[in-house]
C-alpha cells in the first residue's frame, strides 16, 4: 500500500461527466479526506468541528483538485 489507501488509482465522474486532470490530462486519481482548519477553532482545540473536502490527486502529476463536501 503506501502513502494513499487504495492499491490503484481509480476514474471518477463529477456531475456525470469524466473528471480529467486540469495539469496533464490524466484520468485517474487517488481519493483522501482532508480537513480545512482555521486559526479560530485551532488555538480553542476544536479541529474537529471544521469542514473537510476530498481530495482527488492526480496519479500522474500528483496536482490535488480540492472538491468542499
Amino acid at each position: 500500500m503506501g502513502l494513499f489507501s487504495e492499491d490503484e488509482p481509480s476514474s471518477y465522474e463529477i456531475h456525470n461527466r469524466k473528471f480529467i486532470c486540469h495539469v496533464c490530462n490524466s484520468d485517474t486519481f487517488w481519493k483522501r479526506e482532508a480537513q480545512l482548519n482555521t486559526a479560530a477553532a485551532s488555538f480553542f482545540n476544536f479541529d474537529w468541528a471544521n469542514k473537510s473536502a476530498t481530495c482527488l490527486v492526480c496519479s500522474e502529476c500528483s496536482y490535488i483538485h480540492w472538491f468542499l463536501l
